[in-house]
Parts: structure tokens; sequence; C-alpha cells
């Protein structure tokens, strides 16, 4: 796989492709970040943009983790102190998880975001900025949660990060799509070069197919699971043996095989009994969805074999949290 096809790679959007194109071509030096409010315990949502950053670190890119602690501060998530320690746990099980620490630099964004630059240029983009734009791009709110000045803020810091943090490359969810425009929109004004950005997917509702999985709402999998709770998650989810199941539902469990299993394996097997024809090998997704389709692997075999891959991924991580919290 070239270069441009690994920083593509379950892609579902980039802004610009020519600038990807651009920075593929010279990818030396060239740095690329996430920002991750520290929450402690990484789920699915968080290694999704991982294995995407581990692809990136593959193509030759420098990577950045931003541990967003004044962003989780100005989120109501607990005083500096507890953040930072939540942080630290995070920064480990993404060590585990895959990410090479030697050549991925994390950075507390309280290290930056409270000096005088990045304050007068914050300030700026508040004289500049409706309120009305800021709040299009802020995150979503729990259901029922009132909108606060801090949340407004919020997305305004995340545009000057890019910036600080002297990146080529800015890499989020699909949901953060608003405030990286934002930063393309805004940055100029200041001075700054647009940087492009990357968009990874969002993996659906795990038990229903439906909207997104979340790690406050519904059923997620995370680095606190055991072996056993990862294989019930699974087991219940929701597997119809199609692709596309109808009323704009998703198949979560192909989603996961395309989204975390298959960037990190080589091969997928699954295994059955000689009675029921034997066990399947796979070397990419397409194969393993057209067989569902077809009826070939039925959607239990494929969310027990889903269970074993998964587990195998967050195992490293699992047991680096359990020797923290000991």
């Amino acid at each position: 796989m070239d270069t441009y096809d690994l920083i593509m790679r379950n892609a579902e959007e980039v802004v610009t492709d020519e600038e990807v194109r651009e920075l593929a071509a010279d990818p030396d030096g060239k740095r690329v970040y996430v920002g991750y409010e520290p929450s402690g315990v990484l789920h699915l949502g968080h290694l999704l943009t991982a294995n995407k950053l581990i692809d990136l670190q593959e193509a030759g890119l420098e990577i950045v983790v931003l541990l967003a602690d004044v962003h989780a501060y100005l989120n109501g998530k607990g005083t500096f102190e507890e953040i930072r320690e939540t942080a630290e746990q995070m920064k480990a099980q993404f060590v585990a998880y895959g990410l090479e620490e030697e050549n991925t630099e994390f950075v507390y964004g309280s290290s930056f975001q409270l000096d005088e630059d990045y304050t007068l240029d914050l300030h700026e983009l508040e004289l500049s900025t409706t309120m009305n734009r800021a709040q299009r791009a802020m995150a979503e709110l729990q259901s029922g949660e009132t909108a606060k000045v801090s949340h407004l803020v919020y997305p305004l810091m995340q545009t000057l990060d890019i910036e600080y943090l002297d990146l080529d490359l800015a890499v989020g969810g699909l949901d953060q799509r608003k405030v990286h425009m934002l930063a393309r929109e805004e940055l100029p004004d200041l001075g700054y070069d647009a940087r492009p950005c990357l968009h990874t997917p969002i993996v659906a509702d795990l038990t229903t197919g439906e909207g997104k999985m979340s790690s406050s709402e519904g059923v997620t999998i995370s680095m606190e699971d055991s072996t056993e709770e990862l294989e019930e998650k699974v087991n219940s989810a929701f597997c119809p043996p199609t692709r596309d199941p109808e009323d704009d539902l998703e198949n979560p469990v192909l989603e996961l095989f395309e989204y975390h299993v298959f960037p990190r394996f080589e091969e997928v097997v699954v295994e059955r009994p000689e009675k029921y024809g034997g066990n399947l090998t796979y070397e990419d997704y397409e194969t393993l969805a057209e067989d569902l389709e077809s009826g070939e692997l039925h959607p239990a075999d494929a969310k027990g074999t889903l269970a074993t891959y998964l587990d195998e991924l967050i195992a490293p991580g699992r047991k680096k949290l359990r020797e923290l919290r000991n």
C-alpha cells in the first residue's frame, strides 16, 4: 500500500484531496494530530482514530496526541489534578494499543493554551466569531444539557490548537468536521495557514445499528471490559446478514471488522467445525462482507470471530489499565 492509500484507508472524508496528496508525496517531518479530552479509559471511538494514527505513523508522518486537559476542565470533567491523572492513564493505553511511544509526541493542552500569545489569539477569534457560528462548531451536548460560555470557547481553542501545535494535518471523527471547517475559515484571518483535515467514520450503535456508538449512551466496548464482557456485548450486537440494512440502519459488526480488525491484522480466520464447512480465512474486508451476504458466513460466526480479534486488540491496554489502578 503506497503512502497516499495508507493515509486514506478508511477515511470518510478529506479536505482537500489535493492537499493530502501533496502531504503524501513528501511526508517526512510532517506533523498530524488528534485531540482527546481525557476520560481515563479508551473505548472503540478513541481506537478508531488511533488506528488512523497508526496508519499515519507507518506512512512516515510525525504523530502528536493532544491530551486536552484545559478542554476537559472547561467541560466540567474535574480538577486539573484529576484530569491529568486520567490523561496519563490514556497515554499509557495508547502506547499499549500500538502507537510507538518514541515516535509519538503527547502534549498537554495546558502547556501552551495558557500562554499570552495563545490567549490573545483566542480573544481575536472571540471578536470575529459569532455565537451562532461557534455553537454550530461545538461538540454535541448531552441531551438536556444547557450550553455554557465555555462550550462556545471550546471549538475556538480547537481551531488555535492546529496552529500552535505546528500541524500539517488535523485528524478527527466526522463529528469534528464543523470545527475543522471553522479552523480553515478563521486561521487565515489571523495570518496563519489553513491545514487539510481527515475525518474517520462514525460507527453505528452496537445493539441497534442506529445513530452512532457512544460511551455515554447505549453500549460500547472499552479497555475496562473483560474478555467475557466483550464477548457478551458483541454476541448481542445487531448483525443482519447484509451490509446495508433497511431504514437507514448500519451493520455495526461489519463496521468493526472494516475499521478496527482488518487495518490491524493481515488475515482473519473464522474457526468452524468441519461439519459446518471448516475454517474460513479472509485477507480483506470485502470478501468477508460478501460471504455474510451470500450466507457462506453466518452472523453468529462473524460475531464470535469479531469478539476474538477485538479482545486481542484491547488486551494490552486492559492489562496496562489494571496495572495503573493496582
